[in-house]
């Protein structure tokens, strides 16, 4: 495979602000506990914490071909990790997209990986959420059943996800908050002003924050690519002519109607906006994978054994569409 040239790689924090905590009692602990004759310290968890903070990691390239960078936004549950090397061991979406001649951003949102996140009660007023193997599998359309033992898993047949690489995939997921919503939409505003213009690639719950953003800042926010996004804003509540000029996008795998949550909750939600937005004079496409003769796709498209053929097809709308 050929090397991409890459003029620089790097990350930065954006978002975020300043908080204090006091009252909270000090307490000693020990924290080599690999050498337990180690003294004991003092340790105060009173005083100033930054929180609501976003990583992102960048790859700028020598000599790029497309003309606006690339902002890769996960989903719930999970990180920037989504867009890097697949859990088979295959490219990802930031690879192909590299050698198609994108710059990238890839971020962690809020509480997410490299992120970091912060105390609770103090901060965080709950505790995370984790998502176990069982919801995942059907959640995300791997297969219909989840059994214990991995060779009872029951698949889907024809499913593009590697389902030897399930167990891997699950090492990636990470705690997710319910209640810092208002942060990150405030963090991924902070990167689109930081970086923008840009076009925005987004997942799942990341979908909706990508639809505020551009949104607030639709002069930046060139393009939205959603990738199954879990939600939309109503657009009875929202300037949808602000994006007359913004096209956007959804790119949908198989098997919605497998779990009511897609077909019952998200997509008649998504289709409202996408309706509204069409209605409006925008670009507005529906890309149905199934309908378009690739089967098998299951919510992680990016992961899927057909991924770069997805993202072919994602390029291409792109380059159509974007000046």
């Amino acid at each position: 495979m050929d090397s991409i040239k890459v003029r620089e790689i790097g990350s930065f924090h954006v978002g975020g602000q300043s908080v204090t905590l006091s009252g909270l009692p000090v307490r000693e602990v020990r924290f080599a506990q690999t050498a337990p004759t180690a003294p004991p310290a003092r340790f105060d968890p009173n005083g100033e914490f930054e929180t609501g903070q976003m990583y992102v990691q960048f790859v700028r390239l020598a000599a790029p071909t497309r003309s606006l960078p690339l902002l890769m936004w996960h989903g719930g549950g999970l990180s920037g990790v989504t867009w890097e090397t697949k859990p088979d061991g295959q490219p990802g979406w930031q690879d192909f997209f590299m050698r198609a001649g994108y710059d990238t951003y890839v971020s962690d949102a809020v509480e997410r990986g490299r992120a970091s996140w912060s105390r609770f009660p103090e901060i965080y007023p709950d505790e995370p959420v984790f998502r176990n193997k069982k919801d995942a599998w059907e959640l995300f359309r791997i297969g219909p059943a989840y059994r214990g033992d991995a060779q009872a898993r029951v698949a889907f047949a024809g499913g593009q996800f590697p389902v030897a690489a399930f167990d891997q995939f699950m090492k990636q997921n990470v705690p997710r908050w319910i209640s810092s919503d208002a942060a990150t939409q405030r963090a991924y505003d902070a990167l689109v002003d930081k970086v923008c213009p840009c076009v925005v690639v987004a997942h799942s719950q990341g979908a909706n924050f990508a639809l505020q953003a551009a949104l607030r800042a639709p002069a930046k926010v060139r393009a939205l690519v959603l990738v199954e996004p879990a939600g939309a804003p109503d657009p009875a509540r929202a300037d949808i002519s602000a994006l007359a000029r913004t096209p956007i996008l959804y790119v949908w795998g198989d098997h919605l109607d497998a779990h009511p949550y897609w077909s019952q909750q998200v997509l008649p939600a998504v289709r409202r906006f996408h309706d509204a937005h069409r209605a409006a004079g925008a670009v507005s496409d529906w890309l149905d994978l199934p309908a378009a003769g690739l089967r098998g796709n299951s919510h992680l498209l990016m992961m899927d054994r057909s991924s770069d053929a997805v993202a072919r097809m994602v390029d291409r709308w792109i380059v159509n569409h974007v000046p």
